[in-house]
């Protein structure tokens, strides 16, 4: 199963998108995006905040929760150059609640721009904030790849990293959209129900809803779920190889409530994810639990799902296997939250086992998100974004929206 799916050519996942049809900015009325429905091989065309007339009866969402962080800063030499330093994952302490919290110091993997401006020493900024300045420090400890982890250091325990972020950092938007980050992206580059910090894109499927939106589901009795996934940037990241199997997914962390878990698990056949990074949790957490069901005392790093995981043969296992083995993991761990990792590759030829619907926007040629929906509409991706390009659909980030049934 592998090797096929491993062969796959990228070029066969690309398709014209001139750069007037990717959305600059969002509209300004969120739930006004149009909404192409695809169901049984059919097409519709709606607008997002009809949703509901059109989800199959039942039907439970699920969120991703995640926050953007300012995750970009900016440092000046004092010979004047400028160096970027873009915060990707925390590395001490490796938590994402616990990093935010630090109040002297603490490590992350970041990219670099300008690196070659920044030989040796450390970087320093001074940032002001209502009636203190803080001097933040940057110093470089190790290169992996094309990342390096950088050591923040500041001379006021008084603060956390998480403000130091919000005073001096910068919204990371998408490289496509080929701008700077304006005032009006913090709220509009957030999803309305984001609460927890991490990620450096926006799950930006979920960027169409409104209070409105989500009070229409409730009063007709769709029920909701949240999951958390911190998006990271190598979400953007093309693939550059001919085949897939020489692409290396991004790694990123997962955290699951044992209550989401069970509702999950009561809910299955009705699972609709809200975005790609909501499916690949989702379907995350079956492998998960299959490995459990092969082997119950699997330790925490064996449960991290790997690029191929999802085709080497195994003995398959029902979903509400999985996820009931996931639920007795967490009993004899005593935990409420599974904190875990995934890099799966959901490409054609992967067999969905959670997810019944996807509620997605439109994504780049020859991108990993590309293959995802081409596997979940059985290759059928082509006649998708024809009507798309051909009918006036905005593409990517801030673009339009569908429903894939």
């Amino acid at each position: 199963m592998t090797a096929k799916t491993e062969q796959i050519r990228i070029e066969e996942f690309n398709y014209p998108l001139p750069d007037e049809r990717i959305a600059k900015f969002p509209l300004t009325k969120r739930d006004e995006s149009k909404l192409l429905v695809y169901r049984n091989g059919k097409i519709d065309e709606a607008v997002f905040k009809q949703l509901s007339d059109y989800l199959p009866q039942g039907s439970m969402l699920v969120y991703n929760n995640t926050r953007v962080i300012q995750a970009r800063m900016l440092f000046q030499k004092e010979t004047g150059a400028q160096i970027e330093v873009f915060c990707l994952e925390p590395v001490i302490p490796h938590d994402y609640a616990l990093v935010f919290q630090q109040t002297e110091t603490c490590s992350w993997l970041c990219l670099v721009g300008n690196l070659k401006k920044w030989k040796e020493g450390a970087l320093h900024k001074t940032i002001r904030m209502d009636d203190k300045e803080v001097v933040l420090s940057a110093e470089r400890i190790k290169t992996t790849g094309d990342s390096h982890l950088i050591r923040f250091s500041w001379n006021n325990p008084q603060v956390t990293f998480a403000e130091l972020l919000d005073a001096a950092g910068i919204l990371p938007i998408p490289p496509y959209l080929h701008r700077e980050t304006r005032e009006s992206d913090l709220q509009t580059y957030q999803t309305v129900y984001s609460k927890i910090k991490g990620s450096v894109a926006a799950p930006t499927a979920g960027l169409h809803f409104t209070p409105e939106v989500l009070a229409g589901l409730d009063a007709k009795g769709f029920t909701r779920e949240e999951v958390t996934l911190h998006v990271g940037a190598g979400t953007f990241k093309p693939v550059k190889s001919e085949v897939i199997g020489d692409h290396e997914m991004h790694t990123e962390f997962i955290s699951v409530r044992r209550s989401a878990i069970e509702n999950i698990r009561t809910n299955l056949g009705r699972i609709i994810a809200v975005g790609t990074t909501s499916v690949r949790t989702l379907e995350s957490l079956y492998y998960m639990g299959r490995t459990l069901v092969n082997n119950p005392d699997a330790t925490s790093e064996e449960l991290v799902v790997t690029q191929w995981t999802p085709y080497h043969d195994t003995e398959e296992v029902t979903a509400h296997e999985a996820l009931t083995a996931l639920l007795d993991y967490l009993d004899r761990n005593q935990t409420d939250t599974l904190l875990s990792a995934t890099q799966i590759m959901i490409a054609p030829g992967y067999e969905f086992k959670i997810v019944k619907g996807i509620i997605t926007n439109f994504h780049q040629p020859k991108s990993t998100l590309l293959l995802l929906i081409s596997a979940f509409v059985n290759g059928n991706w082509k006649s998708i974004y024809n009507y798309a390009l051909d009918n006036d659909f905005r593409f990517l980030s801030y673009g339009d929206s569908s429903l894939l049934l």
